[in-house]
């Protein structure tokens, strides 16, 4: 099974900035596209950005041009670069990884969850 471990979240007025940083562990099989989700308060879980392992990234409307993705596939880490955060961006962020397994005419895909890093955005 696959462990994340996030951290960087905290309290940050707005305007400011934060790096969340989510390092996977505890597998021998190759960790696939990762990245992060988060929910904000009384809502849903939402997506906010996902990086493939070769590096393709995929960004919602709400936070592009404002964060950004990257992963290290040698430390197993992604990060999540935020800046010009506002009250909007308040949510619990949660790591997300997924492997592929099984051979190739019978793939399957395994995800994980890491147990969420909180942000808080003071206006």
């Amino acid at each position: 099974q696959v462990q994340l471990a996030e951290s960087g979240g905290g309290l940050v007025q707005a305007g400011g900035s934060l790096r969340l940083s989510c390092t996977a562990s505890g597998s021998r099989f190759e960790i696939n596209s990762m990245g992060w989700y988060r929910q904000p308060p009384g809502k849903q879980r939402e997506l906010v950005a996902t990086i493939s392992r070769s590096g393709g990234t995929n960004i919602v409307d709400s936070v592009r041009g404002r964060f950004t993705i990257s992963r290290d596939n040698a430390r197993n880490t992604v990060y999540l670069q935020m800046h010009s955060l506002t009250p909007e961006d308040t949510a619990v962020y949660y790591c997300h990884a997924d492997q592929i397994r099984g051979p190739v005419e019978r793939q399957f895909t395994l995800d994980f969850w890491g147990q969420g890093t909180q942000v808080t955005v003071s206006s």
